[in-house]
């Protein structure tokens, strides 16, 4: 599906990652693989480092902690937010919803709307495009968009699939009506035929946690883990990107009349260095154009992956420059979206980390 806008533009991004940080080699015990595998694995994939929240932390903790960050060094105001996104996979409850809890924390206006999506690896540009359709209201001049998650606490430590890769990270992107006059246009496409390529079976109302569901079993692989812990077709997924991904970029350069060199950075979700690297080959996209280093440093923490790739990479760098993007999330739902806009000039761009809910 194809959206066009203008006159909207990123005013700042902010990651917030939990301090605690998990190398590799700390749980390659964990696996029932020999070790020398799983150290090929590592390179082939990138995986080095990781960021999870400990204890009780949940996304609604990293969130609050970035807005406060924001309010503290008068980065934002409590009065201009008109509208609040949450985009997560790893609610604080059931209900109510946690973008309302977070509207609640800070006691902003009751003139507000909250929203919560649940969605994933595509979720910043799921994201952006809810925040622009906001903007194109007059009572709407500013949008928090918040992608948010805590998946680490839903993925078995004992697998080797899923469990090196994922980290948890927010991410705050301000959003507004701008001045420049350069379209801003998406593509989006939606197969949920194949939805259940990336699924926690257990946990909702379909198959509700039981004592049986927390059962662990082991896979034709190896891979231990139970009803409600992540499970991933690797395989599926891995085509799905390489076949469905290209052909997206494609139409969204010809619908936007522009080339792979009209582009200063592809940021793309981040599953990890292998993927990336092979989608950048078959686009023939240069890797430097096209940062990979998410996961092997932070970990993938699904829908925040994209901003974290771009405070990581660029830095105080947006905060004087402007540059022309294309931004590409793909995965749960099956959802395979991209976005391609100018940015820059932000007033902020920076990474944090989330220090036992102190500001540091």
């Amino acid at each position: 599906m194809y959206f066009k806008f203008k006159n909207k533009e990123i005013t700042g991004i902010l990651t917030v990652l939990p301090q605690n940080e998990i190398k590799f080699e700390d749980e390659i015990s964990n696996y029932n693989f020999p070790p020398l595998k799983s150290l090929k694995l590592k390179d082939l994939m990138g995986f080095n480092k990781k960021r999870i929240v400990l204890g009780g932390v949940t996304s609604s903790d990293l969130c609050i902690y970035g807005i406060q960050y924001l309010l503290d060094n008068n980065l934002i105001k409590k009065d201009e937010i008109d509208a609040i996104i949450l985009v997560t996979q790893s609610p604080d409850y059931i209900l109510p919803p946690t973008s309302n809890i977070i509207q609640g924390h800070f006691q902003l206006k009751n003139d507000i709307i909250c929203l919560d999506i649940n969605q994933g690896c595509a979720g910043y540009i799921i994201g952006l495009l809810q925040s622009f359709m906001l903007l194109d209201q007059d009572s709407v001049k500013k949008v928090v968009l918040l992608n948010a998650d805590a998946l680490s606490k839903k993925v078995s430590k004992f697998d080797r699939n899923s469990n090196p890769l994922i980290g948890d990270a927010a991410a705050i992107t301000i959003i507004e009506n701008g001045k420049l006059n350069s379209e801003i246009i998406f593509e989006i496409k939606m197969n949920g035929q194949g939805a259940f390529a990336i699924n926690i079976p257990a946990g909702g109302a379909r198959n509700p946690i039981t004592p049986e569901t927390a059962i662990f079993q082991t896979d034709e692989y190896g891979n231990k883990r139970n009803l409600e812990q992540i499970y991933m077709k690797g395989d599926e997924v891995f085509q799905f990107v390489q076949s469905e991904v290209p052909p997206l970029i494609e139409q969204i350069m010809k619908s936007s009349n522009c080339t792979i060199s009209d582009i200063d950075y592809f940021m793309f979700h981040q599953p990890n260095k292998f993927m990336l690297n092979k989608l950048a080959d078959k686009l023939k996209i240069a890797h430097e154009k096209m940062p990979s280093n998410v996961v092997e440093e932070f970990g993938n923490a699904s829908g925040a992956s994209i901003p974290t790739a771009i405070t990581h990479n660029l830095k105080e760098l947006l905060e004087t420059k402007t540059m022309n993007f294309c931004l590409s999330g793909f995965g749960i739902g099956l959802t395979w979206a991209a976005v391609i806009m100018k940015i820059g000039q932000l007033k902020f761009n920076k990474l944090i980390n989330y220090t036992n809910g102190k500001i540091n």
